[in-house]
């Protein structure tokens, strides 16, 4: 092409709003390119120390050493995670602000009240990165050892028995309601403002029955202050193997809570990718797996098109749970 020709072409289709480098043959630069040259955000929607920020800083620390930029954690918990959410949805969407996100925000919280964004179209899941075992406990005065002792018993004593949760509309509160509608048991909610109350009364005796992150359990089971009856995924542990599930006693009745990373929803998809498969190497690291592991919290990782199925499974699934028990957010 004469160099003349080029100069006019490019300067009609750029008054065009076409880019000149597309018409003449080249790429135009990939938005991953470079990605990244300036600090990230890494929005947590909870206070600092809980499983998701465990799980947000292992993968800050790791990528910040790998891309020589800062991955940051900025902690911005409120009305039951929506804040932070909110606050990454409504985000440039150039790759720079994430979030961690769980169940509660695209599973729970749209069927409990007015969320302020659509969880379908102002996210881009970018991939799963871990998975908070939930177990099944009983405080020592309930004598059953197992699934199947625990629902006779209740059914001997309906509404004598009180299951704790960290506050309406909470994954410990939806895992103890699916139970009792499954197994057909007449149990006694009792919220609380977070996990740390209710197992404190849980402890004393006050309430009988929580389904609750493991990390946060195992010290007391180990102290025979808590019995140990079954883990509430919907399969067993890979780290407890001999602690059957819930499901192998009453089917239906998992709750798995994940972890994802996720991005404004027109974030470029190159640099979804990119980031995809570098948390994904970070995750694999054996020091950031075993440094999870210890704390309970099993690293797992999967595509963005995989986490997004995950949403609208669970959206779906726990929908009808949530308006069949009317449960109602804090």
């Amino acid at each position: 092409m004469r160099p003349g020709f080029a100069r006019w072409l490019a300067a009609g289709v750029l008054a065009a709003g076409i880019p000149a480098a597309i018409l003449l043959g080249g790429a135009a630069p990939a938005a991953a390119q470079g990605f990244p040259s300036k600090p990230v955000r890494f929005i947590v929607p909870i206070t600092p120390g809980g499983s998701n920020d465990v799980v947000a800083r292992a993968i800050a620390q790791k990528l910040t050493e790998t891309w020589g930029q800062p991955v940051v954690v900025e902690n911005r918990p409120g009305a039951g995670m929506n804040l932070g959410a909110e606050a990454v949805a409504k985000s440039a969407p150039d790759g720079y602000t994430w979030l961690l996100g769980a169940n509660n925000i695209f599973a729970f919280n749209p069927h409990m009240g007015r969320v302020p964004f659509d969880v379908f179209k102002d996210f881009a899941p970018v991939t799963t990165v871990a998975v908070v075992p939930f177990v099944m406990v009983v405080n020592p005065s309930v004598p059953a050892k197992n699934v199947a002792e625990f629902i006779a018993y209740a059914k001997a004593n309906p509404g004598k028995l009180n299951y704790a949760s960290s506050g309406n509309g909470s994954p410990q509160q939806l895992a103890a309601e699916l139970l009792a509608r499954t197994a057909g048991l007449s149990l006694q909610h009792v919220p609380y403002k977070g996990a740390v109350p209710a197992i404190t009364d849980l402890l004393g005796g006050r309430i009988q029955l929580f389904i609750g992150a493991v990390n946060s359990l195992m010290p007391h089971v180990k102290e025979n202050k808590l019995r140990l009856l079954a883990g509430a995924g919907a399969r067993r542990f890979a780290a407890m193997p001999e602690l059957p599930a819930i499901a192998e006693t009453v089917p239906g009745v998992a709750l798995d809570v994940w972890l994802g990373v996720f991005m404004p929803g027109a974030t470029p998809k190159d640099i979804v990718s990119k980031v995809n498969g570098d948390i994904i190497r970070a995750l694999g690291a054996a020091d950031v797996r075993s440094s999870l592991a210890a704390q309970g919290i099993e690293a797992a990782t999967s595509t963005p098109e995989a986490l997004a199925q995950t949403i609208r499974d669970d959206h779906a699934r726990w929908g009808r749970v949530i308006t069949e028990a009317n449960i109602k957010a804090d």
